[in-house]
Formats: C-alpha cells, structure tokens, sequence
C-alpha cells in the first residue's frame, strides 16, 4: 500500500540507440509510439527522419535470435569474463549465450541459413521444404524463435 512503484516511461520519453544517431525516438504517427514497453529492446524500422530529434518510424520488435539469424553482417564469438559472447555488426550488438556450445550452434546456424538463401537466389525454383537440407534448417529456425 506504500513505496515507490516503477513507472512505465511515457511515450515521448522512451528512445533507442543507433549506431550512427545515438538516441532515436519513436515517431508520434508510428502505430508503436504509444507502446511504452518492449519484451525485447531492439526494433527494426524502415524509416529514420530528422526533425526537432531523429525519429523512426514503421519499426517492430525483434527478439535476439532473429536477429542474429536475418541480420546483416558476420557472426562472431568470443569469451568476455567468462561468458561467451555473440557478437553482429563488428560487435556493436552483443548478446550472452547460455553456453559455448548454444553460441557455436547459433553461428553454424546462421551460416547454413546464409548458404541456403544463397542456394535459393542461385536456383529460384528450388523448393526449400521439399529439399531435405532446407526443410531442416527452417524447421531448426522455426523451432528456435517460437520456444525462445
């Protein structure tokens, strides 16, 4: 019945980091301008302006394994005071896994997907669930993101 109880940011003060802006603020016209909590605390977005601050707008949530699954650049890990560490875009993101082995599994992942969409862009006709290799990396990718 007393102390303090934690407050949800308002809508105009929640703000994320970018690796080129620093802080970007949700767009007032955004259909996620008024969502003031996260499960996840990264978004992706279509469009970055600039008017009295840098806004984006048409952004989503993503959880960390899509991310590190359908994100641009190299995978990489490494072992910082003994964690292990995934790693994207030359390490500016930077997630913990459970284990060395969740981290070595989650790169191999990522690479088999990257040589399979590669396989698709080669051969356009080729149908990834009839294909043995295809249907178990979808159904591995699949598997992960939804029992995360």
């Amino acid at each position: 019945s007393t102390g303090a109880v934690k407050m949800q940011p308002k809508a105009e003060e929640l703000k994320f980091v970018t690796k080129n802006d620093g802080y970007v603020h949700i767009h007032p016209s955004s259909v996620n301008y008024q969502t003031r909590h996260f499960e996840s605390p990264y978004l992706v977005y279509h469009e970055k302006i600039k008017t009295s601050r840098v806004f984006i707008r048409d952004c989503s949530m993503v959880s960390v394994y899509p991310l590190v699954l359908l994100g641009g650049g190299q995978v990489h890990i490494q072992l910082c005071r003994g964690d292990f560490v995934i790693s994207l875009d030359d390490g500016w993101i930077r997630f913990v896994a459970a284990s060395h082995q969740v981290a070595e599994l989650v790169k191999e992942l990522r690479c088999e997907l990257d040589q399979l969409l590669q396989d698709k862009i080669k051969n356009p006709s080729m149908d990834l669930c009839m294909c043995p290799r295809g249907s178990r990396i979808i159904g591995m990718i699949v598997k992960l993101v939804t029992t995360q």
